[in-house]
């Protein structure tokens, strides 16, 4: 199981999930500062899911990539992507 939490269905969020997270990490891998407003643009995802679904790309099952997050100021920040390439990519 690659998702989890305490209202995650596997039935019901799995595919949905798995699809955000790719269609972020096409957009992000091309390793370009986003903020969410952007992101949110470019792949049509709501900027709260775009914030998770950005945490779950550092963590080791779903690839150990870098992120990182720049302040813009008045509460805005930017992301960039680095692609751990040692691992598998995302399907």
């Amino acid at each position: 199981m690659r998702f989890n939490g305490p209202d995650y269905e596997p039935k019901r969020d799995d595919k949905r999930l798995s699809a955000q997270t790719l269609r972020i990490f096409n957009l992000m891998s091309d390793g370009e500062w986003r903020t969410l407003g952007q992101i949110a643009e470019g792949t049509g995802d709501p900027e709260s899911s775009i914030s998770a679904q950005l945490r779950h790309l550092r963590k080791e099952r779903f690839g150990s990539h870098t992120v990182e997050k720049e302040y813009l100021g008045d509460g805005l920040y930017q992301y960039r992507l680095t692609v751990n390439v040692l691992t598998k990519p995302l399907q």
